[in-house]
């Protein structure tokens, strides 16, 4: 019975020849650590592929010790590291044997095309979940390359030659130590693991670049020849171009970015945190949008979607002595907890949803009217529902959350005091406190992605005295990089799952910062705009003090068309939101009326300079 043939697509040697028992049927790739060979075994008459090392072990203990080590790497079993077969040498030149099992390379396959966007990212998540088996068994690939990855036909992706350039790893010390491994103190050993990891990690992102473009990044086929020019040992820089041969999702488009960075503090840490970004995508590439909400299913149901803000008992036991106040007074109570006013919105709509549709029923986007459908007992009940403060947060985690509620409340008392006189305030407050559902609700169920995120945005000191400062990420490219789908989509569909439609959905959304600002044509703009405006006026008081004024100025500028607003109506809008508490009491003690004494009256204790940051800048 013949063979069948070969998909591997080899370059076949010119005559034939042999190695050891195995007949040579071509070369299927080589880089300067390894090179990798189709061969046929005589006996089963079996094709397998059998890679080795470019540099030939300097002596007999050198190749016992070689072969003990790819022996050791040969035992880890998982579903994309393909199983060594065998492992020995001939001639004094080690390799190790595998079984093709009818696949093919990831080389052969991308001399026809590119892979398709969703293709390569699944591709790299299952390479990816190799390389982290591996380095968490504290072994390292060292010499990925697309000839050492096995694609079958169901779309299975399995990575070879992990035994091969572990022995060779373990021989050489590391990519920059040249010292036997016995010389290396402990603490030396576990930080060339860990730069060698680093370097895995990296080479994962060019052959995600290669899986998209179908073309070597930097023209070089050899990765490990391409890592060296990239920084910190070289100065190119490797970015996915905008020509590629299929379009590419701005999600996807940001990982394979961050992947390759040329800053080295805003790569992939490791496989698992490019895995992670991965899997978030193919997600919500799959679910159309729904799959972020995949990601929270499970802890919805456990923890809430948000904890009762601090104070929230105090607050459940406040709302049972206000039986006879009006709604507008118990909804200036409920509105100062930004997780039960999502509660009650979520309550009423979801009610709505599954009961009957009646005629004109649209989404409840005020708390007055979510009160007065659950009643004063119904409202003390969702108090008393809600996940005591902080939840399972640490301190640190809990802070981020707090600082992040504190912003999005006091976005929605400046949307409200640059709100158009005929605007509700109530839905105004809400729509901006909707437009931060999704950071808030990643910081509480995954607050190391948020705290990931934030770094991402943050920008690096100057490389040299007098150079300008490295710039982080934008918001919505560094949670795609971590989670693979950006911040307003898990809000969105978080508030699709409470039954809110596609109007609220539009509002939402913030207004990108790279998009021009037209004048609203409908309510659902113009609140979108407003709360946008609020929300980046409010960021605008974290930057230093000296860049304040320009900050303020840039956003009051991107909104004068739409909003008619002007930097002192900001300024204003920024002094009136800073202490909402005694305002809340007012409404709760006395009405409307005292409410707006009070605030007049924190107003005017305010200074006047409008570039001055004290104002507007001691939000926490």
């Amino acid at each position: 019975m013949n063979a069948p043939e070969s998909r591997l697509h080899p370059e076949a040697p010119a005559a034939a020849r042999r190695f050891g028992r195995f007949a040579l049927v071509g070369l299927l790739g080589r880089s300067q650590r390894t090179m990798a060979w189709l061969v046929q075994d005589p006996a089963p008459r079996q094709e397998l592929v059998l890679v080795m090392p470019r540099q030939q072990p300097g002596d007999s203990e050198a190749l016992r010790q070689w072969i003990v080590t790819a022996r050791r790497a040969a035992r880890l079993d998982h579903p994309h590291l393909a199983p060594a077969i065998e492992v020995g040498d001939h001639g004094g030149w080690p390799y190790v044997a595998y079984d093709t099992r009818g696949a093919t390379t990831l080389a052969a396959r991308l001399q026809r095309q590119a892979l398709a966007p969703r293709e390569a990212a699944s591709l790299v998540r299952q390479i990816g979940l190799a390389l982290a088996y591996a380095h968490e068994s504290g072994m390292v690939h060292a010499d990925l390359q697309s000839h050492l990855v096995l694609l079958d036909d169901a779309g299975t992706a399995r990575l070879i030659g992990l035994e091969v350039d572990q022995a060779a790893a373990d021989r050489s010390g590391s990519m920059e130590h040249s010292q036997a491994a016995e010389a290396i103190a402990q603490s030396d050993r576990l930080r060339i693991q860990r730069l060698s990891a680093q370097r895995d990690v990296l080479a994962l992102g060019l052959l995600l670049h290669l899986a998209l473009t179908g073309r070597p990044p930097l023209d070089e086929a050899d990765i490990g020849r391409v890592l060296v020019r990239l920084p910190p040992l070289g100065r190119d820089i490797v970015r996915l171009p905008w020509s590629t041969p299929r379009p590419v999702p701005d999600a996807l488009r940001a990982i394979a970015n961050r992947a390759t960075d040329r800053q080295e503090r805003q790569r992939y840490r490791s496989a698992r945190t490019l895995v992670h970004a991965l899997e978030g995508f193919l997600r919500t590439d799959a679910a159309s949008g729904a799959g972020p909400l995949e990601l929270l299913m499970d802890r919805l149901g456990s923890v809430g979607v948000l904890p009762a803000s601090p104070g929230g008992a105090e607050r459940a036991a406040q709302l049972a002595l206000m039986e006879r106040k009006r709604t507008d007074e118990l909804a200036a109570v409920v509105l100062l907890d930004t997780a039960l006013s999502f509660e009650l919105i979520r309550l009423v709509n979801t009610a709505v949803v599954r009961g009957a549709q009646v005629a004109g029923v649209g989404p409840v986007l005020t708390v007055r009217r979510a009160v007065a459908m659950l009643g004063v007992d119904g409202v003390r009940r969702a108090a008393l529902a809600l996940r005591a403060w902080p939840g399972p947060l640490d301190d640190d985690a809990a802070g981020a959350l707090r600082a992040l509620m504190a912003q999005a409340q006091r976005a929605g008392r400046v949307a409200q005091a640059l709100r158009q006189p005929q605007w509700d305030g109530e839905v105004v407050a809400l729509v901006t406190l909707l437009q931060s559902l999704g950071p808030l609700v990643v910081q509480y169920h995954f607050p190391e992605d948020a705290a990931q995120v934030r770094r991402l945005m943050q920008p690096a000191p100057a490389a040299q005295p007098g150079a300008a400062e490295e710039p982080g990420m934008n918001a919505e490219a560094a949670s795609y990089a971590v989670i693979g789908v950006d911040l307003d989509t898990v809000g969105v569909a978080v508030a699709r799952h409470w039954g809110l439609g596609d109007g609220v959905v539009q509002m939402m959304r913030r207004m990108p910062l790279s998009a021009h600002v037209h004048l609203p044509q409908t309510d659902e703009e113009y609140l979108r705009a407003l709360a946008s405006c609020a929300h980046e006026a409010v960021e605008a008081c974290l930057q230093p003090a000296e860049k304040l004024r320009t900050a303020l100025n840039k956003v009051a500028q991107r909104y004068a068309h739409a909003l008619h607003v002007t930097s002192p109506m900001l300024v204003d809008a920024l002094k009136a939101s800073l202490a909402p508490a005694p305002v809340a009491a007012a409404v709760a003690a006395g009405g409307e009326d005292a409410a707006r004494t009070t605030a007049t009256r924190d107003i005017s204790q305010m200074p006047d300079d409008s570039a001055s940051a004290s104002p507007v800048g001691d939000e926490p």
